[in-house]
């Protein structure tokens, strides 16, 4: 089952999972929130993306993104 982003959006801030794009051609990459804790340096929650080769870097949404209708939950791990 596949949805849009605003119910992406509303699954990483309730920590229900990870989600990803179908349309995304690397395999294995996937949208995460952070919640800052006392030790991290952030102090505000932010999503990261675990990329194809297995790095975690701060996301930023693109307007593709943002529209697209191929969201979906991907396993927790």
């Amino acid at each position: 089952m596949t949805f849009s982003f605003s119910r992406a959006l509303e699954i990483l801030k309730t920590g229900s999972g990870r989600v990803a794009r179908q349309g995304w051609n690397g395999k294995g990459m996937w949208l995460e929130l952070q919640v800052p804790n006392d030790h991290s340096k952030m102090t505000l929650p932010y999503i990261y993306m675990n990329t194809a080769d297995k790095h975690q870097v701060p996301w930023l949404a693109s307007q593709t993104d943002l529209l697209a209708e191929d969201w979906e939950i991907v396993s927790n791990g």
